[in-house]
């Protein structure tokens, strides 16, 4: 429950200037805080003086955090640069730091236990695909448009399977025909999926499919566009919290209707991005109940899919090695390091 990535912590608004929040992410206890300049950082929770919790009482001053004990000051390098009845800060002290953006609407703190620098990026839920969309052409999604679902026990790989499991659309999303997949590209850290699936028997484009396209920066952090039927973006991120648990929030974005193209999210958009959400949660049900299978017993049709995912999977775990169930707990949605 510790593979490298990009892991959304927060909504971007949930963090206003001057904002201490608290959080728990990869068993650890986190501050985020954003300074007068806007800047978000994400600490550890700890002051390195006596260990006071910096999310209670804690306070920004400008472009530090102040601890609620004793007023020592920490940069947003996590440098302490001011103790209030010394002449010197302490310049051998440091509160980890994580590095953090902001993007989609959301913050992301970049997780790795070997302390390796980012070597990809959160995708631009807009610049990113092939297109001329922007932010402007969608309903603003936060708050209306999003779900969170703290602590369930899943895995953040269980949402990229979901990407190459074709058979289940038609069992979990009731759809009438399976998706024909046009696109499956593990070829670096940054993947990419991409298909097509009908509503009704030769369906065009324009009438009752949908074209879909995923990029999948990681297990933490995916964005996916969806044209045709309705012309929505969504953004899955599934964190963990500590060995078994993880948190999972939902972004979905529609395009604005003629003549809405501007102002707050309208009651078309709200039950558009609903149904959406409705089916991200049929979804969610089975992922938290589920018990990862390794080896799997796929069939003939999912082996391509399955493997191909499960071998670029394996890049994000500390040692590289495959995965597996863990054994101390049967049925939970935690997966541990397994033997190639």
């Amino acid at each position: 429950m510790e593979p490298t990535g990009w892991f959304q912590v927060a909504w971007s608004t949930e963090i206003a200037t001057g904002a201490v929040h608290t959080m728990k992410y990869f068993n650890r206890d986190l501050v985020a805080w954003r300074s007068a300049s806007g800047r978000i950082s994400v600490f550890d929770a700890y002051c390195e003086h006596l260990g006071a919790h910096l999310g209670y009482g804690g306070r920004v001053d400008g472009e530090n955090l102040v601890c609620p004990f004793h007023g020592w000051e920490w940069n947003q390098d996590g440098r302490n640069v001011c103790i209030p009845y010394e002449k010197r800060p302490n310049k051998g002290r440091r509160i980890r730091s994580y590095q953090s953006v902001e993007c989609n609407e959301a913050v992301w703190i970049w997780f790795d236990t070997e302390g390796r620098e980012p070597y990809f990026e959160v995708p631009d839920i807009f610049a990113d695909f092939d297109d001329d969309q922007t932010a402007a052409n969608y309903y603003p999604p936060v708050p209306v448009a999003t779900l969170y679902r703290p602590g369930l026990e899943l895995h953040p790989q269980y949402v990229l399977e979901n990407g190459v499991d074709f058979a289940h659309f038609t069992f979990v999303h009731q759809t009438p025909f399976m998706p024909e997949f046009t696109r499956h590209d593990f070829s670096g850290p940054v993947s990419y999926v991409d298909f097509t699936i009908a509503f009704e028997e030769g369906a065009t484009l324009e009438s009752t499919s949908s074209r879909v396209e995923s990029i999948n920066a990681g297990l933490g952090c995916s964005v996916t566009k969806s044209f045709g039927m309705i012309d929505n973006r969504t953004m899955p991120a599934v964190t963990p919290v500590d060995q078994y648990t993880c948190d999972v929030r939902f972004t979905v974005w529609i395009g604005r209707k003629p003549g809405e193209e501007s102002g707050p999210i309208t009651e078309y958009g709200t039950t558009m991005a609903g149904l959406i959400i409705e089916q991200f949660e049929a979804d969610i049900e089975i992922w938290s109940h589920q018990r990862y299978s390794d080896p799997p017993a796929l069939s003939p049709k999912e082996f391509a899919g399955f493997t191909a995912l499960r071998r670029w999977a394996q890049q994000f775990y500390p040692d590289g090695q495959t995965v597996g169930l863990d054994p101390a707990r049967p049925h939970s949605g935690a997966i541990v390091k397994g033997q190639p």
